[in-house]
């Protein structure tokens, strides 16, 4: 959804010039480019083991987190999956196959981790630093990670689906911006954008 309304915002705003960025980074780095001014609009997600922490940094760094919806989680695996046909899939059924999830750097990667489930011990496990790669893994070793479960097909293909899990938690996807920066239009127009797709 991210990339979607970014894509609205360039064709909105187009034109025969221009210098955008999307970044897609690690929890700490968003929240630094925010607090830095190097972003206007940083996206992430909290749950029962981050809120906390992030909260405490957010608020630290005059930053204002913005829920844009919470999703309980889910497997985003390939469309060849063994596990593809089921409905829902339970954390015994991802057993032997590859965990996925995005490298978080030194800043205290626990409390940073992008995915819900790093307290299981996982016998599998492979870091990535950008979706690319991630989803190729997840097509190539019939790997998971969990996610929102909101993948858009027109833009990522058919390879990638979603399953609900079968796991007590939620994530609040929301906004970071800064409280002491007016947005620009253009980050009006991609917090306008963003709406559509959630």
């Amino acid at each position: 959804f991210a990339v979607n309304a970014f894509v609205d915002v360039i064709k909105q705003f187009g034109g025969t010039e221009y210098d955008y960025t999307l970044r897609e980074s690690q929890t700490s780095r968003i929240i630094d480019d925010v607090a830095r001014l190097k972003s206007e609009i940083g996206i992430l997600y909290m749950n029962k083991k981050n809120e906390e922490v992030i909260s405490k940094l957010l608020k630290k760094n005059d930053l204002v987190f913005t829920e844009l919806f919470t999703a309980k989680p889910h497997v985003f695996i390939s469309n060849t999956n063994p596990l593809a046909s089921k409905a829902k899939i339970a954390l015994d059924d991802l057993n032997g196959f590859p965990y996925l999830t995005y490298e978080q750097g030194e800043y205290n990667s626990f409390y940073f981790s992008e995915e819900p489930l790093p307290n299981i011990d996982h016998k599998l496990n492979i870091k990535v630093s950008d979706r690319a790669t991630l989803f190729n893994l997840l097509i190539g070793l019939n790997g998971y990670t969990v996610c929102s479960g909101v993948i858009d097909s027109g833009l990522n293909g058919s390879s990638i689906i979603a399953r609900p899990l079968e796991l007590d938690d939620f994530m609040r996807i929301g906004t970071v911006t800064h409280k002491n920066v007016v947005l620009s239009r253009y980050a009006h127009a991609y917090l306008e954008a963003l709406k559509k797709y959630i």
